[in-house]
């Protein structure tokens, strides 16, 4: 591993960093949005409402955001944005001033594309790199994230009573963090990459999905979402509302699962090693179906605990595996397009879980709910199939 304190990283290193300290806004407004959301809505029903919204921000804003990182550059782009989340941070904090639920939905549906762009820079990480460091590159980028993960309701819970208005603290620490992150982005220093003729790109954009491989890296990255999010939004409410555990517990048990997204991505390009990226897909099959048991078995803190540990690890496998995968499915020059509607796809399919899984405990209960969960799994498993069979078919022909 010591290929990460090369020269060749000093891109991926300058562009984690920075995700890590802007990135920690995104869990400030998860935690201090909901909070502060209680109190502006018109009734308990909308308190997730903002949340709900900055997910829906961040599925429709993945193609603007990929177009302008394809006129203006990579670091233009990042900049651009950033500056975006500047402007969400005044907004939220003009809204708690004012006490204006609508506006706090605005500032909270606008920071979906900051967390977009967060997001692309993945991309932007693993393009600085060889092709075979590219997991590393991946990996290193989304480890940074459990130092957003912790920053962010530290940050929240500091800011809390700066001022008179409760939170507005939160977001104007927040607009700091994006400022530092931006002079941070300074040591990266992007290559210039080749752009496509506009025909030869509409034409790959067309048969994208006819790729048995892209349409595989893009169900890897969507079923990792689908699954963790519809569990994880459910687990708030079933510890605490439905089976009576803490909110001490319920936050354990929560921060332990966003510790287990981020972790494993120091030693997943070890695994990728012997495995192959096909090999770790499956891996975290596995681990989201051991996931999935525990969880029908039993309603006890441990469960709850361990199996929102095993659906991060797995989320953590699905999802590297399917962003080391998707660059080798399109030509260099049509990166962007294939880019936008992986991400497109991936955070839709997000959006709608997130936004389901409330409805669904309601509806069906907890243990059907997560057996629920068994159906993404056993589709993965068949795109996997599929791939392998059409692989082996292409390989035989030629």
């Amino acid at each position: 591993m010591s290929i990460i304190f090369s020269r060749t990283f000093k891109n991926a290193w300058a562009l984690s960093l920075s995700n890590a300290v802007a990135g920690s806004t995104l869990p400030l407004m998860h935690l201090a949005g909901t909070l502060a959301g209680s109190r502006l809505a018109p009734s308990p029903d909308w308190a997730t409402a903002p949340i709900a919204l900055m997910i829906l921000g961040t599925a429709s804003s993945v193609i603007p955001v990929s177009r302008t990182m394809q006129y203006f550059g990579r670091k233009t782009g990042i900049y651009l944005f950033l500056t975006v989340g500047i402007i969400v941070c005044a907004l939220a904090m003009t809204a708690l001033d004012i006490g204006s639920f609508t506006l706090f939905c605005i500032a909270s549906f606008i920071l979906g594309s900051f967390n977009a762009t967060l997001l692309q820079s993945r991309f932007a990480a693993m393009e600085s790199v060889g092709i075979e460091d590219r997991t590393t590159a991946a990996s290193m980028f989304m480890g940074s994230g459990i130092i957003a993960a912790f920053l962010g309701p530290e940050i929240a819970l500091i800011g809390k009573d700066l001022f008179s208005t409760a939170y507005q603290g939160s977001f104007l620490m927040a607009a700091m963090c994006i400022v530092i992150s931006a002079a941070m982005l300074t040591f990266y220093k992007p290559e210039s990459l080749p752009v496509a003729p506009e025909v030869k790109t509409n034409i790959v954009a067309n048969n994208l999905f006819l790729n048995p491989t892209f349409c595989l890296a893009l169900a890897s990255g969507a079923i990792a979402y689908i699954v963790m999010s519809f569990i994880m939004t459910g687990t708030p409410l079933s510890m605490h509302e439905v089976h009576g555990h803490s909110l001490i517990d319920t936050k354990w048990v929560i921060q332990s699962h966003i510790a287990a997204m981020f972790l494993p991505s120091f030693f997943t390009p070890i695994l990728v090693r012997y495995t192959g990226l096909r090999g770790i897909m499956l891996v975290g099959l596995i681990f989201y179906c051991i996931a999935i048991a525990i969880g029908y078995s039993d309603n006890s803190t441990q469960v709850f605990w361990m199996q929102l540990v095993l659906l991060g690890i797995g989320w953590n496998f699905l999802f590297i595996a399917g962003t080391t995968l998707l660059p080798s499915t399109h030509h260099e020059e049509n990166r962007f397009k294939a880019q936008s509607i992986n991400d497109l796809t991936v955070f839709s399919f997000q959006a709608i879980a997130a936004l389901s899984a409330g409805w669904a405990l309601q509806l069906i209960g907890w243990q059907q709910m997560v057996l629920l969960c068994l159906v993404p799994v056993a589709i993965m498993l068949l795109v996997l199939i599929w791939e392998r069979i059409r692989a082996e078919r292409s390989a035989s022909n030629s």
